[in-house]
């Protein structure tokens, strides 16, 4: 799995946005910048990593101004 990190300027990264999950993720964990060719994110939240999944679509899963999303999928617990 992909994991991104919230950055600015990563060469070769886009700007993403994640939809669903936790309602107590930050909104600033929420968008991010995730290599273009991504299919998931694992963010870590509250002792566990947050699964999400790039959506499916004529577009490549972008919403309107381009910008791809990711839907939650799953929560696991962080390892020990």
């Amino acid at each position: 799995m992909d994991t991104a990190r919230k950055s600015s300027g990563r060469p070769g990264s886009v700007c993403a946005v994640l939809e669903g999950g936790p309602a107590d993720l930050p909104a600033e964990l929420r968008v991010l910048r995730t290599p273009p060719e991504g299919a998931t994110v694992k963010i870590p939240h509250r002792g566990a990593y947050q699964h999400f999944e790039r959506a499916d679509g004529p577009d490549g899963g972008a919403c309107a101004d381009g910008v791809p999303v990711y839907h939650w999928t799953t929560r696991t617990k962080i390892a020990e």
